[in-house]
């Protein structure tokens, strides 16, 4: 028995398998022939280990420049990171993080059957982080046992319903109206950045239509620009370090060939992520097609941010940068106030930073994108140190989670807890269950929670 659930709880942990799961489900509901289930369904499948791949080629080049960042400018403190606090967490809530994964997974199924939020959460890795959070929480909260399971799991599948489908209005502008929803727990900061991107500049001045003399024609290539863009960034840091410590990250290469080897190989992670996001979407949204129409009506793929790369490439790169600017103020103003130093994390300042960059981009241009990013910079800064004092109770106080949601989300039951007790939790579960089921009894605009598509902002809710 323990072997069965062991293998659920390691199918349920791997998007990669959910997306091809559901690929298959909607392939056999349309009744394709059996050659064209099976590529159907690999493809979606090899597309997010492509995608994987290429994140975490990202990320292990981004590793050793933030320790250069950090010996070469003299700065301690914390880095928020998802994995590291996840990790850290199982050896003290294992079973509950995966029994919350479960039934999490579950409620967002029957949420999107048979209510109006027709979202799907496939980001499974993000699902586990959320559920790794709400254990937490709500054990210090007070709760343990069953009833922490019952309650972490409804609140993991009611806000993976709920938070792809508060920002879908602009999600469904970053796409051109192409049916799909984010996916990924550092949403609200995205959606923020949309919302500043339609208040300071217009979506027809887009980061993508930037004009570029032929002589710099070789930057429209973002493979190109991205690596002369990070090429930058590893040789100030490496600089600054020093050539005795970069020598212990290198195993002895040369400084400045470490710098530009990995700055390029960066590079070469994102091109891996544009190709793995094509291949997903090539053939997930046609079979996403048979799900809607006879599984679960109208059901919409909520995907990871990464997905979303391809739809504004260059705003991608403005908006890292923007982000970790933002980041770095952030830090420097925590210091000034005497709080925890939150050293800007290079993976949730890419990954979140190039969302947000996408969204203010999508509303407001290139002035949406560096704006709308830089604030989601002073976000994932400001939020994750109001979040350590809620974790500390549990002996995490040198990590945190790094991406937006993660922070309010936790920060909301923690202090709702410290003010109301038990009752100020359930409550909120209750708020929220009522907010899924009241459109039922609503009429709307479509049978999908804000899932239309409009040109003019001014017509849209």
């Amino acid at each position: 028995m323990s072997s069965v659930l062991g293998f659920f709880n390691d199918f349920l942990s791997q998007p990669a398998l959910l997306m091809g799961l559901m690929s298959f489900v909607g392939l056999v509901a349309l009744k394709r022939p059996g050659h064209k289930i099976m590529s159907g369904t690999l493809k979606p499948i090899l597309g997010y280990l492509m995608l994987g791949a290429g994140a975490d080629f990202i990320t292990a080049n981004l590793n050793p420049l933030g320790e250069m960042i950090q010996a070469g400018f003299h700065i301690n403190g914390i880095i928020p990171n998802n994995e590291a606090i996840t990790s850290l967490a199982q050896t003290i809530l294992g079973v509950e993080t995966m029994s919350i994964l479960i039934v999490g997974l579950l409620v967002n199924l029957i949420v999107a059957r048979f209510t109006k939020f027709k979202y799907i959460f496939l980001t499974g890795h993000h699902s586990l982080f959320m559920a790794c959070l709400l254990s937490a929480v709500l054990q210090t909260a007070g709760f343990n046992g069953v009833s922490l399971i019952a309650i972490g799991g409804i609140f993991l599948g009611v806000i993976s319903a709920i938070l792809p489908a508060i920002g879908q209005k602009y999600t469904l502008k970053v796409t051109d109206g192409d049916d799909i929803a984010m996916g990924h727990f550092g949403s609200l900061a995205y959606y923020i950045s949309a919302w500043i991107g339609s208040k300071v500049g217009k979506p027809e001045d887009s980061t993508e239509n930037i004009e570029i003399p032929e002589k710099w024609s070789f930057l429209r290539d973002t493979t190109i620009s991205t690596a002369l863009t990070m090429m930058l960034f590893y040789l100030i840091a490496a600089i600054a370090a020093g050539p005795e410590f970069v020598a212990e990250l290198s195993d002895g290469t040369n400084m400045i060939l470490f710098a530009l080897m990995s700055a390029m190989k960066f590079a070469v992670g994102v091109t891996i992520v544009y190709s793995g996001v094509r291949m997903i979407l090539g053939d997930l949204l046609p079979a996403f097609q048979g799900i809607a129409m006879k599984v679960i009506p109208n059901a919409i793929p909520a995907v990871d941010c990464a997905v979303f790369f391809t739809y504004a490439q260059t705003a991608v790169v403005i908006g890292f940068v923007s982000s970790f600017i933002g980041g770095i103020i952030g830090m420097l103003i925590l210091g000034a106030v005497g709080g925890v130093l939150i050293i800007p994390g290079l993976v949730p300042h890419f990954f979140c930073g190039a969302t947000a960059g996408i969204y203010g981009n999508s509303t407001g241009g290139k002035k949406g994108a560096i704006i709308g990013s830089f604030i989601n910079g002073l976000l994932i800064t400001f939020i994750p140190a109001l979040l350590l004092p809620v974790l500390g109770n549990l002996g995490f106080q040198n990590t945190t989670f790094g991406d937006f949601d993660f922070g309010i989300i936790g920060i909301l039951i923690g202090k709702l807890y410290e003010y109301l007790g038990s009752v100020g939790v359930i409550g909120l579960l209750v708020a929220l269950v009522g907010c899924i089921l009241a459109p039922n009894f609503l009429k709307t605009k479509t049978n999908v929670i804000n899932n239309y598509y409009e040109e003019e902002e001014s017509e849209t809710i």
